[in-house]
Parts: C-alpha cells; sequence; structure tokens
C-alpha cells in the first residue's frame, strides 16, 4: 500500500493492536486429601503461594504464566482455572476426603485436550502432581491416556511424593516419558524445596529463546543453588 493510499483509506485504529502475550500454563494436580492435615496443608499453601508469587514476577510482555489448580479430596475440584499468575489471589486448600487421583487426571487430561481452555498457541503445559497416599479410585486408565495420548503426553510432568505412604508407583508412571524423577519428601518440610524446583523449571523458559524447551533437572538444579547462594551472601551483606 502507498502512502496516498493510506492517507485515502483514513485512520483505523483497528491496525495498531499490540500482540497479545501468549500462554505458558502450569496445571496444579494437589492432594487435599484428610491425610494431609496439619503441617503437610500449611506447607503446600504457603509453597504454592511463594511460587505464584514467584510467577507473577518473572511474566513478560510477551509470555503470560497461567496457573490451573486442581485438587483431589472429598471431591475433585478446578479450585483455581487458568489464571495469569499476577491476576491470582490465593485462596488456601483445605483437607478433606480420600484421595480420587484417576479423576483428577481425568480432569487434567480434558482441560488440556480442549483448545478452547488450552489453546494451541499456548507453549508446553506443565502438569506438576503432589500426594502423600494412594489413590482409591480407578487410577491406571485415566494416568496412561494423560500420559500416552493426544496433546497431554507432550506436556512436561513432575511429581512429588510426601512421606513413606505416597503410591511411588503411580507418581513414578505419571513422569514417564520426561526426564524428571519423582522428587521424595520424608517430611511437610520439604515442599518447598520441590516448588523451588518447579517454580526455576518454569521461569527459565521465560528467558529461553524457544520457551518450549524444558530444561534438564540437572541444569535446574544447578539454577536453584545458585540462586540460593545468592539470597544466602544478600543476608549476610544486610547483616554486615
Amino acid at each position: 500500500m502507498t502512502l496516498k493510499d493510506d492517507i485515502m483509506t483514513g485512520f483505523n485504529p483497528a491496525n495498531f493492536t499490540v500482540a497479545k502475550a501468549k500462554p505458558l500454563p502450569v496445571v496444579l494436580l494437589l492432594d487435599v486429601s484428610t491425610s494431609m492435615q496439619g503441617n503437610s496443608i500449611n506447607q503446600l499453601n504457603a509453597a504454592v503461594k511463594e511460587m505464584i508469587a514467584d510467577f507473577a514476577r518473572a511474566e513478560k510482555n510477551e509470555i503470560e504464566i497461567l496457573v490451573s489448580v486442581i485438587t483431589f479430596g472429598a471431591e475433585v475440584l478446578l479450585h483455581t482455572p487458568y489464571t495469569s499468575a499476577k491476576d491470582i489471589e490465593w485462596q488456601d486448600l483445605r483437607v478433606s476426603g480420600a484421595t480420587p487421583m484417576g479423576t483428577a487426571f481425568s480432569m487434567a487430561k480434558a482441560m488440556i485436550e480442549d483448545k478452547d481452555v488450552t489453546p494451541s498457541r499456548a507453549y508446553r503445559p506443565t502438569i506438576v502432581l503432589v500426594s502423600d497416599g494412594e489413590p482409591n479410585d480407578s487410577w491406571q486408565q485415566p494416568l496412561r491416556a494423560l500420559v500416552n495420548e493426544g496433546r497431554s503426553q507432550k506436556c512436561d510432568r513432575m511429581a512429588m511424593a510426601i512421606g513413606s505412604e505416597a503410591s511411588n508407583a503411580v507418581l513414578n508412571e505419571f513422569v514417564s516419558g520426561t526426564e524428571n524423577k519423582v522428587f521424595t519428601a520424608q517430611d511437610a518440610s520439604q515442599i518447598q524445596e520441590f516448588f523451588k524446583f518447579v517454580t526455576m523449571s518454569v521461569t527459565t523458559r521465560t528467558n529461553s529463546q524457544n520457551a518450549n524447551v524444558v530444561p534438564k533437572p540437572e541444569e535446574v538444579e544447578q539454577l536453584v543453588e545458585q540462586e540460593q547462594n545468592k539470597q544466602l551472601v544478600e543476608s549476610e551483606d544486610e547483616f554486615i
């Protein structure tokens, strides 16, 4: 179009749109069964809240970290639909019921497969599973569909087992096909450590030339260690 043509067509504000940020989805599957009561649920709430705050700080004009939370206990609930990290007002989780993990897998699968919910333009999603027990519903088929079929098989997946009662067989199958290993927390105090790893894995992608590339676990561990050392030095400087 020439300058003359442009002048002839007149001013159209629709020609001056700004490109929308591309979403990077993170789906949390969180066990809120009664066995999580006490320190476990308190530590989980604190760790997720801190992770969301870190995500909000890492968001860029071109990348938006969308967080969704599915809880499973007395029932399976969409606690938080996809929401930009900077817009989340965290509501603490409460414990109740058993461990219907299979239904949670089915809900996550449906979210990922629905292109109106998880759009095709989104970056590769991350799914995070946290549990301290065995599923009490039918989980084999929903998990295998999540891991092996459709769009969901391309997701990065991370898992944490809390305590000795968690089902490592289920969690190991959940992370199969990824380079991640199940993180085992002997007690609730290690929940925050796992979520620091999740946070760094996701936020590193916002600084990458290709946010679809998931960093290797050993790279993430090094970055977490560097961040901890940096915080230690800063705290020592404040003391001096």
